[in-house]
């Protein structure tokens, strides 16, 4: 089972790419996390582009999506919502429905005590009206600065709850794989 991870934040300090690489240490084979090299490389979504010449690194992109069993998305929060850059891979993947169906999990890190709510509830209503298969369960980490230290999430708690959420993605993959009839890994 592929696992595509997408970070909503650009910054080399990042809880959320923590969180992201903590990940991948977790899902043990035959799962694999495949990090996505960073949402920074796409330009700024526009339709009329879209239309006519895609550009390479968004069909890379969506290749990568549709060829994921799942997707895990970690977002900061901003202003309420998830970030302009994680926004914009959205936008790009609107169009070409590689995330229909998909099952997605959504995590946040934040230093607030709210640890990102707002950002993830905005993320699943955008992913939801995408058609993705947004899990309920999900993962906040409040206060994440006393729980993520050098780039790693080293709050062991926080670390059972990400491997937990990933056992609950790889079972919304089966789940999803019964219901198609597909039964490969």
């Amino acid at each position: 089972m592929r696992i595509l991870g997408l970070c909503g934040s650009l910054r080399s300090g990042s809880l959320n790419a923590a969180v992201l690489r903590a990940a991948a240490e977790l899902t043990p084979p035959p799962r694999e996390l495949a990090v996505d090299p960073g949402l920074d490389r796409l330009p700024f979504f526009n339709a009329d582009v879209e239309q006519t010449a895609l550009p390479e690194v968004v069909a890379e992109l969506r290749a990568a999506v549709g060829a994921a069993d799942a997707l895990l998305i970690v977002t900061p929060e901003y202003a309420h919502g998830t970030s302009g850059v994680l926004k914009n891979a959205l936008e790009w993947l609107v169009g070409g429905g590689e995330i229909a169906a998909k099952p997605v999990a959504l995590a946040s890190a934040s230093p607030a005590i709210t640890g990102g709510d707002r950002a993830r509830a905005w993320l699943a209503e955008t992913l939801t009206v995408m058609g993705a298969q947004v899990i309920p369960q999900d993962l906040r980490i409040p206060q994440a600065t006393l729980k993520i230290a050098d780039g790693r999430v080293t709050d062991e708690p926080t670390r059972e709850a990400l491997a937990a959420l990933l056992d609950d993605l790889t079972h919304a993959v089966a789940e999803a794989r019964e219901a198609s009839g597909t039964f490969a890994s």
